[in-house]
């Protein structure tokens, strides 16, 4: 049995698995497998998987339909039979301390459940882009460091949750917690799945040690397309709505009405608007689809920590 899966949901990355898969094969910790997961690709991502697998141990999944991120991931998870399960998304390039950075993190404190690589952006790599997932009482999920020098994002910290795209994960906490959300099929599943995590009394932590660059929006095709607008639009409400008590939502009503019409006046000077606002009437009629997170007693001081913390993370956001 190995310690670590490291498990790649795939959708056309044709392109990218070579370099992604070259990656893990100069990695200094070796005790680990590979888990591929295709979403019924329509390019030759099989057969690139079978061209670059020597020297690794591969196993590929491969579903009969594009199922989205969350299922893709939740079938690897469930198929290894490792501690750790590390995600990585297709398009990166793991540094060879990736894998055992992130190992050494995770296992150094019993009450952590996942830890999140540095990521940086592939074309300028001296920038982050994503040095732990934060959501905001605007109702916006978002990276921290995104856009700035890398240099300022080298200390271990606590993170709201850990982007999916180069993380660690304590792979008995899921049948504690649950798995990613399929209902989201992709984005801010991951901030979901953190925010659960806390509240049952386990942290999210950064390991700046483990490095990553990644190109991004390698399915989607780019940061903002009506694709990710929209659905990333809808899945900030069904992780408030699954997340937050219901003293909660009422005060952050006022903060989430703010962070809507900021957003459609954003998403107007791209021409987005309308995706916007579509993604945010589809999320009411979509939580009838997820169950909310049960308010556990012991752990009720949890969500008086994060209340402040997305207080906190408001002017975070704005660079405040």
């Amino acid at each position: 049995m190995r310690k670590v899966s490291v498990i790649i949901p795939n959708y056309n990355g044709e392109k990218y698995l070579p370099e992604c898969l070259g990656a893990l094969k100069k990695q200094d910790f070796v005790d680990f497998d590979v888990i591929v997961v295709d979403n019924c690709s329509e390019d030759r991502s099989l057969e690139a998987i079978e061209e670059c697998s020597e020297g690794l141990s591969v196993r590929v999944i491969a579903l009969d339909n594009n199922y989205g991120f969350a299922r893709a991931v939740n079938e690897g998870i469930k198929a290894s039979d490792a501690e750790f399960a590390v995600l990585l998304n297709n398009d990166t390039r793991a540094g060879k301390h990736f894998v055992g950075a992130l190992v050494e993190r995770i296992a150094r404190e019993d009450d952590i459940f996942s830890a999140q690589a540095m990521m940086l952006q592939y074309n300028e790599r001296s920038l982050i882009d994503s040095a732990g997932d934060y959501f905001s009482a605007l109702g916006w999920g978002f990276a921290s460091g995104r856009d700035k020098p890398a240099r300022n994002f080298n200390k271990e910290c606590d993170i709201f949750s850990a982007c999916a795209g180069a993380a660690i994960y304590r792979k008995s906490v899921f049948e504690q917690i649950g798995y990613f959300d399929e209902e989201f099929f992709a984005y801010l599943e991951d901030v979901d799945l953190g925010w659960r995590a806390r509240l049952n009394g386990w942290r999210n932590v950064y390991a700046p040690k483990a490095k990553v660059l990644h190109i991004g929006s390698g399915s989607s095709g780019s940061r903002h397309n009506a694709f990710k607008v929209s659905l990333s639009a809808r899945n900030s409400f069904l992780v408030m709505y699954k997340n937050l008590a219901l003293w909660q939502k009422v005060l952050n009503l006022i903060p989430v009405a703010a962070g809507v019409v900021i957003k459609i006046i954003y998403f107007a000077k791209k021409n987005l608007a309308s995706e916007y606002i579509k993604g945010v009437v589809s999320a009411f009629s979509k939580m009838k689809d997820v169950t909310p997170v049960e308010n556990r007693p012991e752990f009720r001081v949890n969500r008086v920590r994060i209340q402040k913390e997305l207080y906190r993370n408001i002017l975070r956001r704005l660079g405040i």
